[in-house]
Formats: structure tokens, sequence, C-alpha cells
């Protein structure tokens, strides 16, 4: 079930009348019988796979709680590591380790051939947070294995995060709540906001990227070089536009999930982008990969190691491909050579900032054609080929040249894309500093009423027609 299709938009208003009109006791079993539901909708063999993980997480946690010997503790954790990882690198990667065996032997193996589970990454990654924090003594096992079960499946994190923690959603779900109508509006806008931009704006792009990815050699110069761009802004709309909507989701029931992102193309240094992109994920591995290997309570060179180690890590997290590897490392290299500069994340917005911030974007724009071409080939060719053409005499040929090969007539769609992307802009600078659907709800009805009708006009008039699934759905 797609956030952008009609099964959600009658899904989630049932659910949300339903959790309104029971008493509390009964409001965690709806969510979890949702929840289930949710997820059964996409392939419903696939709920065993997160049913065991739920249950040998459940009980290795209770174990871990009432052992009181350091070595059973160590060998609950162990279990719940050895069987959550195992069933994702089974799905995920045990395809792509024998591609690598066959790089190195002259042998063929055979493959396991199977549609991957969808949030297998993210709830594999929620269970085993809830694992070592009981481990840690940060967090008390949960005894109801249905609340349990909840938080592990609560529908609008499920598919694509946020990655939450025990300490902020397993509390929510039980706890007493009265409908809030400000909340409930607050979810509203921050809905249409994720529709749009998932809709308008990154499914419009997709259309390009996936044409030019798809082929890259059948391209070259200026085309390149704007499919690159628009894919660095199709990725960002696209995940950090079901983040909105799962967390609008979650607000319509007065739970707050955790902001994924905070305006990461205003980023004014490596360090500060990954504190502001998907961020539920950059400090899952910061609290439970880079502390643990020693952070930065180490040697340079070490620590440069656990950098580079953690974004690798985090490359090979977002799928089974070299290309994911080589990105991970493109921005594992990237904050090592900062640190070495003594760059600072800063909020000062001065004329280095100014300078800052397209350098940042410009790299990152750049990395991202490894994470989305097919192989290190195919995005070696789109560096290597994407200036091509190009002339400081003549910048309009190379533009339009490149606006030729996209099929892109007279610049027209250029400059539709342009004024798609424009509220983009304006409402993430905005968010710099406000919480721009809070302060839309300080003001006048008539303001209210004007967001909402103008949102739901541009994703009925321009959003993209035909329902697409989200980028993040494959990790």
């Amino acid at each position: 079930m797609l956030f952008n299709s009609l099964e959600y938009a009658v899904f989630l208003p049932c659910v949300f009348l339903l959790y309104w009109l029971l008493p509390h006791k009964l409001r965690w079993p709806l969510l979890l019988t949702a929840s289930y539901y949710f997820y059964m909708s996409w392939n419903a063999k696939y709920v065993v796979l997160i049913a065991t993980t739920t249950l040998v997480s459940y009980a290795c946690a209770r174990w871990i709680e009432k052992a009181e010997d350091k070595k059973r503790k160590k060998a609950a954790v162990a279990l719940a590591l050895g069987v959550s990882l195992g069933i994702l690198y089974l799905f995920k990667y045990f395809n792509f380790s024998l591609d690598l065996l066959e790089r190195l032997s002259p042998h063929r193996f055979a493959r396991l051939h199977y549609l991957l589970p969808v949030g297998i990454s993210f709830y594999t990654f929620q269970t085993l947070s809830y694992v070592l924090d009981v481990y840690r003594g940060e967090v008390k096992a949960e005894k109801n294995l249905g609340v349990y079960a909840t938080f592990v499946s609560f529908f609008p994190q499920l598919v694509a995060g946020p990655i939450e923690r025990t300490k902020n959603l397993m509390p929510q779900i039980t706890a007493p709540k009265r409908f809030d109508y400000g909340a409930a509006t607050y979810g509203v806008r921050l809905i249409l906001w994720g529709l749009y931009k998932k809709m308008v704006i990154a499914d419009n792009l997709a259309v390009y990227a996936d044409r030019v990815f798809g082929n890259v050699q059948g391209y070259s110069g200026c085309g390149l070089f704007l499919v690159s761009l628009f894919f660095s802004l199709q990725i960002y709309c696209d995940f950090s536009g079901y983040s909105d909507i799962a967390r609008g989701s979650a607000k319509l029931l007065n739970i707050e999930l955790m902001e994924n992102f905070k305006s990461p193309y205003f980023s004014a240094s490596i360090r500060e982008f990954w504190s502001r992109w998907h961020i539920s994920l950059s400090t899952w591995f910061r609290d439970y990969v880079y502390i643990p290997l020693g952070g930065n309570r180490v040697s340079k060179p070490r620590n440069i190691l656990n950098n580079l180690i953690t974004f690798l890590v985090s490359g090979l997290w977002h799928g089974a491909n070299l290309t994911f590897l080589f990105w991970g490392g493109l921005h594992g290299a990237g904050q090592v050579y900062e640190n070495a500069l003594g760059v600072q994340k800063t909020e000062k917005r001065d004329i280095y900032w100014l300078l800052r911030v397209p350098c940042v974007f410009l790299f990152v724009t750049l990395a991202w054609v490894f994470f989305r071409a097919a192989s290190l080939h195919d995005a070696a060719y789109v560096l290597r080929h994407m200036l091509d053409g190009l002339s400081l005499r003549h910048p309009g040929a190379y533009l339009s040249g490149g606006l030729r090969a996209l099929a892109m007539d007279r610049a027209r769609s250029l400059r539709t894309l342009l004024l798609y992307i424009l509220p983009l802009g304006v409402y993430d600078f905005f968010s710099l500093k406000t919480d721009v659907c809070a302060w839309l709800g300080r003001r006048g009805p008539v303001v209210r009423c004007a967001y909402v009708l103008a949102i739901v006009s541009l994703i009925l008039l321009f959003g993209y027609v035909g329902r697409s699934t989200f980028v993040y759905f494959q990790f």
C-alpha cells in the first residue's frame, strides 16, 4: 500500500476515526492490526519475516533483562544479532556475496530468486537498537509482546523509516491520549507537503532520471549534468516526502516521530549534511557503529578508519552493489578531508556560507551519481562525459544541447520543473529557522485554507499520473 495511492487515502482516515472512537486500552491493538494489514498488502508471505524478527528480539531482550551472568546477556545479544542480520543477509546480500565470489573464482553459483521484502533494513535496525539499548541498560524490556510488536510494525514508519528509538516511540504507543485538533491539522499540512514533494517534484524528475540512467551511454554533455541534478532533487523529495507523510500520519494519532530531514541541501559541510539528511539512520550508525568503534576518542589514524568504516557500512546498508559502497566511501573520505582542514558546522549566514553551500551540494550531487548508476562503469561514464561540449564562449549551446537530448522542448519543460522546485527552496530555506507547518498553523483561517487549497490543486494539476513507489522501498 503506497502513501500516494487511493488505498492509503481510504485506509488512513479509517484508522484515524477508529483510533479516536475506541477506548484507550483498544488503541494499540488497533494499531497492531492496521500495521500488519498495511504490511501484508505488499506481500502477505513476508509477514513471517517481520514476525520472526519481532519474536526473537522480544525474547532476547527479556532474556537479557533476566540474566544475571554477563556471558548470558552477551549470548542473547549475539542471538538477536545473528537471527536479524542473518535474515537481512539472506534476502539482501546473499546473491551479492556470490557475485563477489565469482569474480575471485572460476566457479558459478546458483542464485536465490525472490523479491526483497520492503522495509526489511528499517525494521531490522529498529529491533537491533532496541535489543542493544536493553543490553546497555538504557531502557527496560517491554513485557507486553503485542505492544512491542506494534512498536516494530507501526505502519507510518514501517517501510522506509524514520528508524525510531525505543525511548521515543514505545511509550507513546500505550500513553493515554486526547484528540488534539492542532496536532491533527499539523499532520494534514505535513502530509500534503510530503505528497507535493513526491508527486509533483520527485515523480516528474524521475521520468528523466530513469530514462538517462537506464542508458547512460546514449547521452553526453549537459544532458548528463542536468539529469544528475534532477536525481539529486528527486531522491531528496522522494525520501523526505515519505518521511513527511509518515510523520504527518502519526501526528493524526498524536504520536510524534523524529524529524528525518532538516533542509540538507542548505548544508555548509559534509558533516552538517549528515546531521540534516536521513537523521534517524546517521544517528543510528553514530550510536551503534561509530562510537563503539571508538569514535573520536582515539588516535587520528584510528578516527579516520572509524569514519571510513562507518560510511562504508552505511553505503552497504543502502544496497548490495559496489556502487553503494563507493558512494559511502566518498562521503567518508569527504568528512575525513573536512576534519583534516578543521571545517566546522556553521549556522552563520555569511559570504563563506553562501560559497560553501553550493560546493557541498555539488559534491553530494556528484556522489549521488554512484548511488543511482547501475554500475561503477556507468557512474564513471556519467562523470567523464557530463562536461562534453562545454564552452565558456557559448555556454548557451551546452545547455540547449542538453535540453534537446532530454526532449525538453525550448526549455519550457525546464521552466516548468523550476516552478515546481521553487516552493521547495523557499520552504527549506525558512525551515532552517522555523517549523513552517507550525508557523502556518498560527496564521489565520484564510492563510491556512489557502495553503491547503494551493497544495491540493498543484498535486491534482501537476502530480505525476500513475502510482510510483518510493525510492527507499528497495532498501
